[in-house]
């Protein structure tokens, strides 16, 4: 029997993995006010209200006239004189009875006028407009406070800031937001028959295409990186590189080594170091994965397979950064779809297949599969737009109703 299937140690189910890893981390400390050119990408530390209305005035939809209901002829058409001019920007004098008022778009209405023509529904002859279209009060005005009312939440606490949160903070004349310090994650990576991009390969050697995925899939979520680089295949030169990234980091992530084998060392590691939460999962890809603490730092060593690393970023590093940069999260929900597949054989581990959803001769959006799910082929995360999540023991047939959960469910 292999020692990573003996009974001592069970596999851990995802979800529970997913509860265990959580519950040893906190929000890490640390706010900083950032103008709002800088705030894009951060994380919100402080819910953020409104202290004005927004728009602050009645204002016009559109370009056209303003005016008072009480004003229409009974019928037949309405003449009005047109008494004064307001563009954006300017307050018109109050409406004299029996005029309409030139306005244009966002300029503030005038007292006494209680609707506004389009221009396209008037004709206009000598400073006078008439029309046949009855409009009702309140047609073409936007209300002081349609959008944002005084004293109502904006923004979330957590919420990590995109462009249209940037504008909406702008839109009630904040100049900065208070926000989480970045949290740094250390990297580091074993196997010596890894190879730098560039570098000729010997017999053996693989380019660390691993680096770069977790690279980037960091930065995408707004981590600084300390990057250690290859680290050799020894128990001393993995503590040493454990100590030194636990040190400069608020969690340390590193791909390899996590297995049983003899050239493992980064479980055996973090025991000697620190302390180990969880250790082998019950899913595939990603069976080894290593969890705990060394000197109060997190700690997570994802299994050394291309796809693994991107999946298991993806299910347990993305909810584990979120937790830690103190972010608004929920665990991502499948969206049910048609699969385009059969599934025969059952595993006793839930599988997380790389899919996208595709028309089928029907047009309706069904999920297929990359056809080569084994853990080494890379090319299936690029082809894939997200994971189709087969639960234990269960096969399917095309046809049937699977989970679908996106990339960006995850990587948002």
């Amino acid at each position: 029997m292999n020692q990573c299937d003996t009974p001592e140690i069970p596999l851990l189910a995802y979800d529970a993995a997913l509860d265990e890893l959580i519950s040893h981390l906190s929000t890490v400390p640390g706010v900083s006010q950032k103008p709002l050119m800088q705030a894009l990408g951060e994380v919100l530390a402080e819910t953020q209200q409104a202290s004005i209305n927004v728009p602050s005035v009645d204002n016009s939809a559109m370009d056209g006239y303003a005016f008072n209901t009480a004003d229409l002829a009974s019928a037949g058409a309405t003449i009005l004189p047109v008494s004064q001019r307001i563009a954006a920007g300017f307050t018109g004098a109050k409406l004299a009875a029996g005029t309409a008022a030139r306005i244009f778009t966002g300029a503030p209405i005038p007292e006494a006028a209680n609707t506004v023509i389009m221009q396209e529904q008037v004709e206009l002859e000598n400073n006078t407009i008439s029309f046949h279209t009855r409009p009702e009060a309140g047609n073409n005005i936007r209300p002081a406070g349609n959008d944002i009312k005084a004293g109502h939440t904006i923004l979330q606490k957590g919420t990590r800031l995109r462009a249209q949160d940037i504008g909406l903070a702008a839109s009630v004349g904040l100049q900065s937001l208070p926000v989480f310090d970045k949290i740094r994650v250390g990297m580091f990576f074993t196997g010596d028959e890894l190879v730098e991009p560039g570098q000729a390969l010997a017999e053996g050697q693989i380019y660390d295409s691993n680096r770069y995925t977790l690279y980037g899939l960091l930065k995408s979520l707004g981590c600084d990186i300390v990057d250690l680089g290859l680290v050799g295949d020894t128990l001393e030169a993995t503590k040493k590189a454990m100590l030194e990234a636990s040190a400069k980091a608020d969690l340390v992530v590193t791909c390899g080594g996590v297995s049983v084998g003899e050239e493992d060392h980064v479980r055996i590691a973090i025991e000697q170091l620190g302390q180990l939460h969880l250790w082998r999962l019950r899913i595939k890809p990603g069976k080894p994965l290593a969890f705990g603490q060394i000197n109060h730092t997190a700690f997570i060593g994802l299994p050394g397979n291309p796809v693994s690393v991107f999946a298991t970023f993806c299910l347990f590093v993305c909810p584990l950064i979120k937790t830690l940069q103190g972010r608004n999260w929920q665990k991502p929900v499948g969206i049910p779809v048609v699969a385009g597949f059969d599934w025969p054989k059952p595993d006793s581990r839930r599988e997380f297949l790389r899919a996208r959803l595709e028309p089928d001769e029907e047009g309706r959006l069904v999920a297929r599969i990359y056809p080569n799910q084994d853990s080494g082929v890379l090319t299936s995360t690029v082809w894939g737009q997200g994971f189709v999540e087969i639960a234990e023991g269960r096969t399917l047939k095309a046809g049937d109703k699977v989970d679908y959960l996106p990339y960006a469910q995850f990587l948002d």
